[in-house]
């Protein structure tokens, strides 16, 4: 049995919840978080208050209960407060800028990498070297921070590469004579 589903949800203020069909709305002023929820799981809206029940006995029930749970709480916490997650670049040349609404990097390839901007989530280049991504959806946020990583992945003996602030680097160490 869940733990993390048996304790309902508060609303903050200045979110509304819904359920359209089988998909879960919160909205805020600025942004909309969907999120489809699975037969397995039973979704209560009652005043600022959200539970969840698993619909069966069996064991996908029980799996997806607190899963759900979590991933709506995500969700609306985000159209509150957005989450932010920080991204270093770390090397010589490497560097960031915005261009429209594109994000151009350098990292060391004989051409600059742009990337584009997902739908739903922010992004500010505080210093040539640090990119702030932000957004209410943490698994989109998440999921952006995780392709930017992987446009240059860290190098183990030099430690250069895409860096999550707060990941740490672990080193080798290089040939010897």
């Amino acid at each position: 049995m869940s733990r993390v589903g048996k304790h309902p949800i508060v609303v903050p203020s200045g979110v509304k919840t819904s359920m359209e069909g089988s998909v879960f709305v919160a909205r805020s002023e600025k942004e909309e978080f969907r999120f489809p929820v699975p037969d397995t799981v039973k979704v209560s809206l009652e005043g600022s208050k959200i539970s969840f029940t698993g619909a069966g006995k069996d064991k996908k029930a029980k799996q997806m209960w607190g899963t759900v749970r979590a991933i709506v709480n995500n969700g609306v916490l985000g159209l509150a407060t957005p989450f932010y997650s920080r991204v270093e670049l770390v090397g010589v040349g490497y560097k960031a800028s915005m261009q429209d609404k594109n994000l151009v990097l350098q990292l060391g390839y004989s051409h600059d990498v742009v990337f584009s901007i997902p739908e739903g989530i922010s992004v500010k280049c505080e210093k040539p070297t640090t990119i702030l991504v932000g957004g209410a959806d943490k698994r989109k946020v998440g999921q952006a921070v995780r392709e930017l990583q992987n446009l240059r992945k860290l190098e183990p003996y030099k430690g250069k590469g895409v860096i999550k602030e707060g990941q740490h680097i672990i080193r080798k160490e290089g040939k010897k004579k």
